[in-house]
């Protein structure tokens, strides 16, 4: 079990690597999902298995579907899983006077898609989840799902809520992306069985790449029982490579198997090395904008990181603990409006609040690799989407990096079961 602080040790010299990262969550969350919905059984293969596909596999359990879980071979942190599809029904319902209660932690993914599935369903479901979560936008699925003629109950249209579910329902809706495109991407996933006609408005938002992946997983998911596989997790692996050019040097880390499908906006990563003079959430890369912003202060020039403001809603307020963080470990940061401007600047250690978000204690962890005592503050916090990264991390070469992670407090190095987040 990770401790409560941890401290990496800075690698002297370059390394050699070809490091494997865990499946796509977005496509995970979203193959379980049209795997519910679909006429018999779906086998989804290097599914990953973290805190938020397990938040989604609990809830589609809850509602009644057989999901089976067995390891898979390519990751330990990748699952096959079987889902019963029972073409659009749902079995399990609650009353009003008591719902099915869905607990979906801190889930954006699941909280938004299970939101449209039980509309589908035929009775009353509640869904809640952590604080943050009860803080995170939702009104424009709501208005969405009123639109389409179900009943939401839902204080100031966040979390927790109260569900009417009445079946399919045809209808026609249209919802906006600007602040999440998981809003769309919730109805996209249902409209076949809900009989729903969703227009999106402000498709050139910086979350359009996102509701694109779901359009193109809705063509190509199987119509039949065979396998789907899911493909490696962009975003996760933007760290990997972003060590690899942190660390320079003639050695070379590399991520195999690397996207190709064109569903993940984070697979430009590598193109984005080194560092050009401008970066936008909008057009240029997703989450892994974050592993970008971190390397920053190493760069030759001045970095222009722009179209923030999707940051600031998501699992913490984002723009602004990067600033915070990266300004405590030296950095010269400049918040003007969504955009932060990160100088070559000389680093140096501190202990990083992570704020409850992987992303961050991942982007940071990878900084320590090149920057004197840096320490980490709850690194379990990678179990939301990568829960073997320490792991890898410490893994010995070619499959790892080969670092050396202590606990901060009794200076003991960690290894093995010690270093997985759960």
């Amino acid at each position: 079990m990770l401790p409560e602080l941890i401290e990496i040790i800075p690698l002297r010299e370059p390394v050699t690597a070809s490091v494997t990262v865990p499946g796509s969550k977005s496509v995970t969350n979203r193959a379980l999902v049209l795997a519910a919905l679909a006429d018999g059984p779906r086998t989804l293969c290097g599914a990953l298995w973290s805190e938020d596909t397990q938040v989604m596999v609990d809830a589609l359990r809850t509602l009644g579907f057989s999901v089976s879980v067995e390891n898979d071979a390519s990751d330990p942190c990748n699952r096959t899983i079987v889902v019963e599809g029972l073409n659009g029904r749902i079995p399990n319902y609650g009353e009003e006077a008591r719902p099915l209660e869905l607990f979906v932690g801190n889930a954006g993914t699941a909280a938004r898609f299970l939101a449209a599935l039980v509309c589908l369903g035929t009775g009353v479901y509640r869904l809640h989840g952590v604080p943050r979560m009860h803080e995170r936008p939702q009104g424009a699925l709501f208005q969405a799902l009123r639109d389409l003629g179900y009943r939401v109950d839902a204080r100031d249209d966040r979390l927790p809520a109260t569900i009417h579910g009445s079946g399919p329902n045809s209808g026609s809706c249209s919802v906006g992306i600007g602040q999440s495109s998981q809003f769309a991407s919730a109805l996209l996933l249902c409209a076949p069985t809900g009989g729903w006609r969703v227009s999106i408005a402000d498709e050139s938002a910086d979350e359009a790449p996102y509701v694109s992946m779901t359009e193109q997983l809705i063509r190509t998911f199987p119509q039949s029982g065979e396998r789907f596989q899911i493909e490696p997790d962009a975003s996760g692996g933007s760290y990997f490579w972003a060590a690899g050019w942190l660390l320079g040097g003639p050695g070379s880390i590399s991520v195999p198997h690397w996207p190709e499908s064109g569903w993940q906006i984070d697979a430009r990563f590598p193109n984005s090395l080194p560092l050009p003079e401008r970066v936008s959430r909008r057009t240029d890369l997703g989450d892994s904008i974050m592993t970008a912003i971190v390397l920053a202060p190493f760069a030759e020039r001045s970095t222009h990181f722009c179209d923030l403001g999707r940051l600031r809603l998501q699992e913490c307020e984002r723009v602004e603990a990067l600033r915070m963080e990266l300004s405590r470990c030296g950095a010269s940061v400049k918040e003007e409006g969504d955009t932060l401007v990160v100088d070559p600047s000389p680093l140096h250690g501190a202990e990083i609040e992570t704020y409850h978000d992987h992303r961050m204690a991942m982007c940071f962890s990878i900084l320590a690799l090149k920057t004197p005592g840096i320490k980490i503050k709850n690194p379990a916090c990678v179990k939301k989407t990568f829960p073997g990264f320490y792991q890898k991390l410490n893994a010995a070469p070619p499959h790892g990096l080969g670092a050396v992670i202590l606990d901060a407090s009794s200076r003991e190095p960690l290894t093995g079961r010690r270093l997985f987040a759960d």
